[in-house]
């Protein structure tokens, strides 16, 4: 049947440790940047911090069972930099890589495969404090902090994932500041992003070293689909600019081993980019076993017009300041159809592009969908269950165009539904929910959605249900 996708398909959930765990004082952990952030007046919805977020750190046994009875094949969490390694430096706390070894032993008890995520947003303070992702040595910190990640988990944990989605965390954190730490440099931003880039090489080698050579190592990309608002020549050049500063700026160095031809005449108000330094680009482009990519919506660009100051608008948060650093000649504007609760444009046929794009991009890798969801209204009915008509619609046209992915060529392995369940939506607070399972934030009671059921048969059966 079209519909059906492979028996070993990977069936999976994602979260990430802020957004769930809480337990931010516990077992020694110290602070992260998204903890000093979210604790700032104004920097998120209502003041909302991920200190409790869903209690995951305590309710873990629990949430395992969950995943065990939706009949998932594998779930893709975080690990606290700061839980695991409270000052970026020095040995691990015994205390915190505790918890993932339980995690990690529920998991596979239960039949679910764990991928590890090594970096989801979540510096320690301290080296923010000591400069953070512009700083050249936090690279050299991520390297042993994940040396020490693989020698402990690396023999029960095969699939490994560096970073997630850097881009997210140069240029949200450190050009327009809506993310943590909250910077709006543009030349710190690319510092940021070159260094993620190195921490991404040198991660990779230092895993290789520490784990068994069946482990399979990849990193999440959140590569943006971007569409040029008209085939007029202003209008391509805006979207080739974009394109290589949403996605080239990593999959340059990291599959290629060289940044786009176009990208440092195109920041050169920016920076001279002496950052880089020799060596640099053979350390980032380390080989992988698999490529992660996140997909949500598309990116529909322009050429700026002059007199028109808010054609200039980026869609990333309400911050005057901008993400993309050399580009202020590019417009965006909302690409036509519906939206979810975040306001973002629906449009399977992106992630039908990105995977054929990367087919194309890096021939012979691997893919994985690291994370496709939808926020969406949800609230329970007066029996007390939530129906989320509008996701599970969402999920399987998007999982349909998997499929017609893999029927074109697309080496697509596995899908992770971004989330488990509802959780800290970041500067956003908990005002979003993107869970297959509704979590009431008073009780912290779980509650399986309409959508989680609907993704549990898939999982059993492999073939698209009906909506």
């Amino acid at each position: 049947m079209p519909d059906r996708f492979p028996s070993d398909f990977l069936w999976g959930v994602a979260t990430s440790a802020y957004q769930i765990e809480g337990a931010v004082a516990e077992g020694g952990r110290t602070p992260s940047i998204w903890d000093t952030f979210s604790h700032t007046p104004g920097r998120t919805a209502g003041g909302d911090t991920g200190d409790v977020a869903v209690d995951h750190f305590h309710r873990m046994r629990e949430d395992v069972a969950l995943m065990a009875e939706l009949g998932l094949t594998s779930y893709r969490f975080s690990v606290s930099w700061s839980r695991v390694q409270p000052t970026g430096r020095g040995p691990a706390v015994q205390l915190g890589l505790d918890f993932y070894q339980r995690l990690v032993d529920e998991l596979l008890d239960r039949g679910i495969a764990p991928a590890l995520t090594l970096y989801h947003w979540d510096l320690p303070q301290e080296l923010e404090d000591a400069g953070g992702w512009p700083a050249r040595d936090t690279a050299c910190r991520f390297a042993e902090y994940a040396a020490l990640v693989g020698a402990a988990l690396g023999d029960r944990v095969e699939r490994w994932i560096t970073l997630n989605e850097p881009w997210c965390s140069a240029f949200l954190g450190y050009g327009s500041g809506v993310h943590a730490p909250g910077r709006t440099s543009p030349e710190a931003s690319l510092q940021a992003a070159h260094h993620l880039n190195l921490a991404h090489g040198q991660a990779t080698s230092a895993l290789r070293a520490a784990m068994p050579a069946r482990n399979q190592i990849a990193v999440s990309l959140n590569s943006a689909v971007v569409r040029p608002r008209s085939q007029d020549p202003a209008d391509l050049e805006a979207a080739r600019r974009i394109d290589d500063l949403a996605n080239g700026v990593f999959h340059g160095p990291m599959l290629h081993g060289a940044y786009p031809e176009h990208l440092f005449a195109d920041t050169a108000s920016v920076t001279d980019w002496a950052f880089v330094h020799d060596g640099d680009l053979r350390a980032i482009h380390q080989p992988l076993d698999a490529l992660g990519l996140n997909y949500y919506t598309t990116s529909l660009v322009s050429a700026a017009e002059p007199d028109r100051a808010d054609s200039r608008a980026d869609g990333h948060g309400t911050s005057a300041h901008s993400p993309w650093p050399g580009a202020a000649s590019v417009a965006f504007h909302q690409p036509p159809g519906e939206r979810t609760a975040m306001g973002w444009a629906i449009d399977p046929s992106g992630l039908y592009d990105l995977l054929l794009r990367y087919t194309k991009e890096a021939p012979g890798l691997p893919l994985l969908v690291t994370e496709n969801g939808a926020a969406c209204d949800d609230r329970p009915g007066p029996d007390g269950a939530v129906h989320d008509p509008d996701r599970i619609r969402y999920l399987r046209d998007h999982l349909a165009v998997v499929r017609r992915a893999m029927e074109a060529g697309a080496d697509v392995r596995g899908y992770y539904l971004w989330s488990l369940m509802d959780n800290f939506e970041w500067s956003y607070g908990y005002g979003k929910r993107f869970g297959a399972v509704y979590v009431d934030y008073e009780t912290l009671a779980r509650t399986p959605k309409s959508s989680a059921r609907w993704y549990a048969e898939l999982a059993r059966t492999g073939e698209l249900p009906e909506v």
